[in-house]
C-alpha cells in the first residue's frame, strides 16, 4: 500500500494516465478502469502475470476509455481485478486483493473489486468495471457504492478482455446516483424512455426470501423510499418458475462456463498459467462442461427471457436485494465463498440471462458491513433507471452524503 493508493485498488506498476480530451459532463472528476480495458501503451494484464507476459501492451485505447476522456474527466490509473475477471470475492494473490474501505475484514467483492475500493475510498470520482455474472453489482453492494450493470450491448466493451461474451457488459461506479449519472450521460446511447416511464415497483418474492433476514429488513427503508418515488410497490411472485433461483443460477453457471471455456480455453492449454485459489478449478470445471447441460441452459434462458420481458416491457421495475447478504470475511473458507457465489449468482443471473439493466444502490448495513438494493429495468432503460435511482437516492438523503 502507497500514500496515494491507501486500499491497494491499483494495479502495481506505473500509473497509466491520461488528461481529458474534451469538455462535458464529466469536467472536473477522476476516473479509474479496470484493468481489462486497454489503455494505449500500458499493458493490460487482466490480473494474472502470464496473460500480461504473453501479450504485448496496448496499441489503442478502448471506447469505453476514451468516451469518458472525451466528456472531460481525468484517467488516473487502472484497477486490480479477479484473475480473468472469474470470480466474485475480489482475491488476486499476485497483485494482492483490494482492501473493501467500507469493511476491512471483508472481502471487497470481484471481480471488479479494485474500481470498487478506488471509488469506496474516495481516491477517484468514478471507475470502470465489467459485469458478466456481478461483477459490478456485488462489489457494489459489498463496498457500499452505486454500481450498474447497463442492458448487455448497451455500451462498447471494444479493447476490453472478454470472458463470457453473450453476458458481458460495460459498468462502472461512484459514490453518488449523480456521477452514475453523468457517467452514463458520456457512455450510453440515446433512448426513447423518460424516466417517469418506469414504474410500478416489483418486489419479487423469491429474491427478498432468498436474503438473509437482517439483509431484507436492512433494505425495506429504501424500498419504501423507492415506493414513495414511483409509487406503491406490488409484491408479486412474477418469476413463473419453480425454485427459480436455483435453475437462473445453474442455466447461467453451464452457459457461462461453456462460454469462458470457448473463450479462454485455448490460451490456458498452452500457456499453463499460474491461478490463484478457486480459479483454476472454475476454469477446469468449464472444460468440462457437459453440452448438454449448456444446450439445457440456453432452452431455459430462451423461456426465461420471454417471460421477464414482458413482465418489464410497460416499464416496471424489480426492487429486490441486490446480494443476499454482506461480504464474507476474509477468513471465510473456499467453501464458505463458493456457498456465497452460488446463492448470490442466482439473484444476479437474473438480469444477466435477459440483458436487463440494472443499478444497485448503497442502501444498508448488516453488522456495520453494506448491502445493496438494486433496481433493474428492462433492456434499453438505462437512462432512466439511473434518473429514477438519483431521484430514490435523493429521498434517502444519500445525495448530501
Amino acid at each position: 500500500m502507497t500514500a496515494d493508493d491507501p486500499v491497494h485498488a491499483f494495479v502495481p506498476g506505473p500509473r497509466a494516465t491520461m488528461a481529458p480530451t474534451g469538455h462535458g459532463p464529466l469536467d472536473g472528476l477522476s476516473f479509474a478502469v479496470k484493468d481489462l480495458f486497454d489503455v494505449q501503451g500500458h499493458p493490460t494484464t487482466y490480473g494474472n502475470p502470464d496473460w500480461a507476459r504473453t501479450h504485448p501492451v496496448a496499441a489503442a485505447t478502448a471506447p469505453a476509455v476514451l468516451a469518458l476522456l472525451e466528456a472531460g474527466a481525468r484517467l488516473v490509473g487502472k484497477t486490480k481485478t479477479v484473475e480473468l475477471a472469474f470470480g466474485l470475492t475480489g482475491e488476486n494473490i499476485h497483485h494482492g486483493t483490494p482492501v473493501n474501505p467500507k469493511a476491512p475484514d471483508r472481502f471487497p467483492g470481484g471481480s471488479s473489486c479494485g474500481s470498487a475500493a478506488a471509488v469506496a475510498a474516495g481516491l477517484v470520482d468514478l471507475a470502470l468495471g465489467s459485469d458478466t455474472g456481478g461483477s459490478v453489482r456485488i462489489p457494489a453492494s459489498y463496498c457500499g457504492v452505486f454500481g450498474i450493470r447497463p442492458s448487455w450491448g448497451a455500451v462498447s466493451l471494444t479493447g476490453a478482455r472478454a470472458l463470457g461474451p453473450a453476458f458481458d457488459t460495460c459498468g462502472w461506479f461512484a459514490r453518488s446516483a449523480r456521477v452514475l449519472r453523468l457517467a452514463g450521460d458520456a457512455l450510453l446511447p440515446p433512448e426513447v424512455h423518460s424516466p417517469e416511464s418506469l414504474g410500478p415497483v416489483l418486489k419479487a418474492q423469491s429474491v427478498w426470501i432468498n436474503a438473509e433476514p437482517a439483509t431484507a429488513a436492512a433494505l425495506l427503508p429504501a424500498f419504501e423510499a423507492l415506493e414513495q418515488v414511483v409509487g406503491l410497490g406490488v409484491a408479486v411472485r412474477v418469476e413463473g418458475f419453480p425454485g427459480i433461483l436455483d435453475r437462473t443460477y445453474e442455466a447461467f453457471r453451464c452457459i457461462q462456463a461453456q462460454e469462458a471455456w470457448a473463450t479462454l480455453g485455448s490460451w490456458i492449454e498452452a500457456t499453463k498459467p499460474s491461478f490463484g485459489p478457486g480459479v483454476g478449478e472454475r476454469f477446469a470445471a468449464a472444460k468440462a462442461m457437459s453440452p448438454d447441460k449448456a444446450a439445457e441452459g440456453r432452452h431455459f434462458r430462451a423461456r426465461f427471457c420471454q417471460r421477464i420481458r414482458a413482465v418489464l416491457a410497460g416499464g416496471g421495475v424489480f426492487a429486490y436485494p441486490t446480494s443476499p447478504m454482506p461480504a464474507p470475511l476474509l477468513s471465510a473458507s473456499l467453501a464458505e465463498q463458493d456457498a456465497v457465489r452460488a446463492r448470490s449468482m442466482g439473484v444476479t443471473a437474473i438480469a444477466g440471462l435477459v440483458g436487463l439493466c440494472e443499478v444497485s444502490i448503497p442502501a444498508g448495513q448488516v453488522g456495520g458491513a453494506p448491502v445493496g438494493l438494486s433496481l433493474v429495468a428492462g433492456p434499453g432503460r438505462d437512462r432512466a433507471l439511473l434518473a429514477l435511482a438519483e431521484r430514490v437516492s435523493q429521498a434517502m438523503g444519500l445525495e448530501a452524503a
